[in-house]
């Protein structure tokens, strides 16, 4: 038997029984912080800025995670509800909640750092839908805004919302419910894509100065105050040769033969220029060290030293579950030298790629900036995933390091599956020429990608005995990019038919909600086709996820794509459903449903659905009810109407709709 976790250490019970303990609200808070940051900042009451209403969303989640084990408290029962629900997640929603209907009460004491003078941050505006849903928002009391999010995004039932705010501590709940079923909303507020914008996001920001005249004035008066305890402490703190032998590096603090060996440039593993053609596996193991600077041992010294233990002014960035310790033995030499107007050097240690930088003339500021130092996950990583490294970003460009075996890179635009797209010239050092990186506005007009070929006589991650189709690799701001797929979960391939292209060129638009998730694979697959009430078309149902190299934080989300309208042959589809975390859509649960209520071309609403190939029936309930045979459903259908969705699958058992 599995033993249960101390109580001591327990800081609640889900569905009264299961315990949770502090490293499961803790797992929770790092996988799903986006989403209780959105449900903090939703029900928060207005600030009188934007800026401080984010700052209090995060300061609630924050502050919502258990710093130490108390008594535990008790979840209300789901009942009804999904069962994949995280026990976790769903303690820290209802701690969130806790602290955001209290802010009604009390304003929240700021986080005495870091703070950053001059600078303001707000979410993106969004259109005339958001704005008349905030404003909707602010008129309703803190547990009436509770209720609504609490039943709107996270689509809990009547029960479940009345439970959850009654554990909230909401006196009355059913007023609160009444509140909110009262509020005048603009159309698509409750089908969750309005309180999914950019406008509601405390986690997509854009910064702005502060009044400049003012802080101007400000500025001289302390400068004048303060000038001779500056000059005195730079004088003071400054070495006079800058950067010493192990650069931007805090003193040494380990003197055993493991360390010294991880430090020693001398005894960096190096691979041959072939190695690849006979490596069992070719991925980053099998890259041979390339650049001008491998020979430069004072670089790499350096390099290393700041691995093992940067300084304080060193900023060290790493995708999500990546370890940022030094290595545990001598790492492999990938790459070595300038590019642009930085010296680059790159590392593998087996489990990571690590990425130093520091300015081209080898000399660093005494206190430690000039330097910086990024790390990656690759473990695990084939031929298909271990195609480029990103080397360097200037501005809006990109500049790839290519694997020995990669032949041929050319830069596609996913929203223009029928261009062929231009070469991308590589040195004879593996390094690009400058590419543009994806642009991540919310117009969408572009997204770049590289078409990847290369010979692999015959190693996983290709075509055996030959030249692979071209992997499609996409950058989504982190070391490795990500691997684009097309097909069913349990054979998904490289992008390279027409279906696969027209359907990533109305997916496309979806990936900027996946930067620096640390991302390996997206995979797309079209599970169900629909014939539209009234003759209008056919329309494709889509579900695309994506997984991690940590394996845990995927996700997964359903499309509808009706007819591209006329002169928009592309158009990106509509996302029905979205689930953080869990297997849908993989090769663990290829089984899919998913519904949306549509208009036609006259004027009446319809709520539609399918599954995928192994769904044999579909009912709908609730405010909608209707049943069909087979993996397609379409009843009529008022605007506005909620509907649970329930399908039978071959062989017995029920699959419930995406969420």
């Amino acid at each position: 038997m599995t033993p249960r976790p101390d109580r001591a250490s327990l800081v609640g019970y889900a569905d009264g029984d299961e315990p949770i303990d502090v490293e499961q609200a803790e797992a929770a808070l790092v996988e799903h912080y986006p989403r209780l940051a959105r449900l903090a900042y939703l029900v928060l009451p207005p600030a009188p800025t934007r800026g401080r209403r984010v700052l209090a969303a995060h300061a609630v989640v924050q502050r919502a995670l258990p710093r130490r084990p108390g008594p535990a408290a008790v979840l209300p029962a789901q009942r009804g509800a999904d069962p994949a629900v995280d026990p976790g997640y769903a303690l820290m929603r209802l701690r969130v909640l806790r602290a955001a209907l209290a802010g009604r009460r009390r304003l929240l004491p700021p986080a005495p750092l870091p703070l950053v003078w001059g600078l303001r941050l707000f979410p993106r505006s969004g259109g005339a839908d958001e704005l008349a849903l905030d404003q909707a928002l602010s008129a309703l009391s803190g547990p009436a805004r509770a209720a609504f999010v609490l039943r709107d995004l996270e689509r809990l039932s009547v029960q479940e919302t009345r439970r959850v705010l009654e554990a909230a501590g909401v006196a009355d709940a059913q007023a609160a419910l009444s509140e909110a079923d009262g509020a005048v909303l603009p159309a698509g507020s409750r089908d969750r894509a309005l309180l999914e914008s950019v406008e509601f996001d405390p986690c997509a920001l854009q910064a702005r100065p502060t009044d400049l005249i003012r802080r101007r004035q400000n500025g001289r008066a302390a400068l004048a105050a303060g000038a001779a305890v500056l000059v005195c402490g730079a004088l003071l703190g400054l070495p006079g040769q800058g950067w010493g032998p192990y650069g931007a590096a805090a003193p040494p603090y380990a003197r055993n033969a493991a360390a010294e060996a991880a430090l020693d440039p001398g005894r960096l593993a190096v691979s041959s220029a072939t190695a690849w053609k006979t490596a069992a596996r070719p991925d980053f193991s099998a890259w041979p060290a390339r650049g001008d600077r491998t020979g430069d041992r004072a670089l790499l010294r350096r390099a290393l030293a700041v691995w093992a233990r940067p300084g304080a002014r060193v900023p060290v960035t790493a995708t999500p579950g990546t370890p940022v310790g030094p290595a545990a033995g001598p790492p492999r030499l990938l790459f070595a030298g300038v590019v642009d107007h930085a010296v680059v050097v790159l590392f593998h240690d087996g489990l990571r790629v690590v990425r130093y930088a520091e300015a081209t003339d080898g000399q660093g500021r005494g206190d430690g900036s000039g330097a910086s130092l990024d790390f990656a996950r690759t473990d695990d990583a084939t031929a298909d995933s271990a195609g480029l490294l990103v080397v360097n970003r200037t501005e809006a460009n990109v500049r790839y390091l290519t694997a020995p075996w990669v032949t041929s890179v050319r830069l596609v635009d996913l929203l223009k599956p029928d261009a062929a797209g231009q070469s991308v010239a590589v040195g004879a050092d593996g390094l690009t020429a400058p590419v543009p990186a994806p642009r991540t506005t919310e117009s969408c007009t572009r997204w770049s990608a590289l078409r990847v070929g290369g010979q692999l006589d015959g190693q996983p991650g290709g075509v055996p005995g030959g030249r692979s189709a071209g992997e499609l690799l996409t950058d989504l701001g982190e070391l490795t990019p990500a691997r684009l797929t097309y097909g069913p979960p349990g054979s998904p391939g490289a992008v390279s038919g027409a279906a696969g292209r027209t359907a990533w060129a109305r997916t496309a638009c979806q990936l900027p909600a996946l930067r620096s998730q640390g991302v390996r694979t997206v995979n797309t697959w079209r599970f169900a086709e629909q014939p539209l009430p009234g003759g209008a078309g056919v329309a494709s149902w889509l579900c695309t996820r994506a997984e991690t190299w940590r394996g845990a934080g995927g996700g997964a989300l359903a499309q509808f794509q009706a007819p591209a309208p006329s002169g928009q042959p592309y158009a990106t589809g509509s996302v029905t459903a979205r689930a953080d975390g869990g297997t849908a859509c993989g090769p663990r649960e290829p089984r899919v449903l998913s519904g949306v209520l549509w208009k036609s071309t006259g004027g009446r609403w319809w709520l539609l659905a399918a599954g995928s190939d192994r769904i044999t029936s579909i009912t709908a309930s609730g405010g909608v009810r209707g049943h069909a045979a087979g993996r397609l459903l379409a009843v009529p259908a008022a605007a506005g109407a909620h509907a649970d969705l329930k399908g039978t699958v071959t062989g017995g058992g029920m699959v419930r709709a995406l969420r």
